[in-house]
């Protein structure tokens, strides 16, 4: 995009929130001395995770890896998943967050950054805040919008993360704006380097627009998420868009569920018998379902098809469709530790998944993807998160 067009999205965006920069009372210099430990008027907060897990994956990978699995990558050991300490503020007005990451998650989630993993993967989220009245702007590293699951285990159903999570957006760099126009609409603007990258692979911004709708009764809400912009490397065509919708459910108390589907395409990617190149287009979407017990008990499972219509968006080199289906039993010692169980069976209709010495895992970062035999993969997983604080 150009830069005359990202300036005039930012200023036409930015427009929403004037009349409410103008409603909010003035600061006075009579106001009471901030307390330790707090920017402005707040108090800084703390949060953190340790989550490591024991994967058994019944194709016996020469490797060790999981075919295509970012949270369960490592197959028949101990691993530690990802360990996390986390710094925040709510912005009243002024706020950050800042996120300390350790693990094979964070290697796996940094994998592409142009800007390499020496530093960006020890930083999920470093990012400063800027609230007045029903508008916030954020500024830094944050994740993405996209899907329906979140990045850590202590906020999840399921210990492992499903396709659309693993093949989407993990976080952006720039700049977030969100205006809450009522108690159901909340809309938001993004202009960012791109997807995956604290630094840009090309002169190009991509920008993302969401919107929020949650029902009166608070029993669904409706999001749309939209990314678009060049994502190549050293050129400005070709530009790589996501559409992106998740409906959440809760029928009662005990009952929640959503379901997400995305559309991705990226233009100039597929060169045909001419040498011309085409759009490659990839669908997917999945569902899942939690059932709480009790306070204690909990089950949750998840159904998710992964068109890649090109074979471009998973590596594999033509078309290809994958599904997957989860079963998760979560039991919660007390408020803070939980173990997760999980059985998810994997399959394709062409081979794809490494068995024995054949093939090499689709991990990002991790050697290169050569399709196995297999085309299916089991594997049973028992997670342990310790966490404290969250937000």
């Amino acid at each position: 995009m150009s830069f005359r067009s990202a300036c005039l999205s930012v200023a036409l965006f930015s427009s929403l929130a004037l009349p409410v920069f103008a409603q909010d009372a003035p600061a006075t210099t009579d106001a009471p001395a901030a307390p330790a430990w707090s920017i402005g008027n707040g108090n800084i907060k703390m949060s953190g995770l340790v989550d490591s897990y024991y994967s058994y994956n019944f194709n016996n990978p020469a490797s060790g890896y999981n075919t295509l699995r970012n949270f369960e990558s490592k197959a028949k050991q101990f691993s530690l998943n990802m360990a996390e300490f986390s710094l925040y503020q709510d912005a009243a007005p002024i706020g950050f967050r800042v996120d300390l990451g350790f693990g094979r998650a964070w290697d796996i989630f940094h994998a592409t950054d142009p800007g390499g993993r020496d530093i960006q993967r020890f930083i999920p989220q470093a990012y400063i805040s800027a609230k007045k009245g029903s508008f916030q702007f954020d500024f830094g590293k944050f994740y993405t919008s996209v899907g329906a699951e979140l990045t850590e285990n202590n906020y999840t159903w399921h210990y492992g993360r499903g396709y659309l999570y693993t093949n989407g957006p993990y976080y952006h760099m720039g700049m977030r704006m969100t205006k809450t126009l009522n108690d159901q609409w909340t809309v938001g603007f993004q202009l960012v380097n791109g997807w995956n990258n604290v630094e840009d692979n090309n002169t190009g911004k991509t920008m993302g627009y969401t919107t929020a709708y949650t029902a009166k009764n608070k029993k669904w809400s409706w999001l749309t998420n939209t990314y678009v912009g060049p994502e190549k490397t050293g050129t400005n065509k070709g530009w790589k868009n996501i559409y992106d919708t998740v409906l959440n459910f809760s029928p009662t108390s005990k009952w929640t569920g959503y379901f997400d589907y995305y559309h991705g395409w990226e233009n100039l990617s597929i060169a045909d018998a001419k040498g011309v190149l085409h759009a490659a287009n990839w669908d997917a979407f999945g569902v899942s379902n939690n059932f709480s017990m009790n306070d204690h008990n909990a089950l949750a499972f998840r159904y998710e098809y992964y068109g890649d219509h090109d074979g471009w968006a998973t590596g594999y080199g033509s078309q290809i469709n994958l599904q997957e289906v989860t079963a998760t039993y979560t039991y919660k010692w007390t408020q803070g530790l939980k173990m997760l169980w999980e059985w998810r069976h994997d399959w394709s209709d062409h081979g794809f998944f490494e068995k024995g010495r054949l093939g090499q895992p689709l991990n990002p970062g991790i050697g290169t993807f050569t399709p196995g035999p297999a085309k299916h993969q089991d594997t049973i997983t028992v997670g342990f998160v310790a966490f404290f604080g969250g937000k």
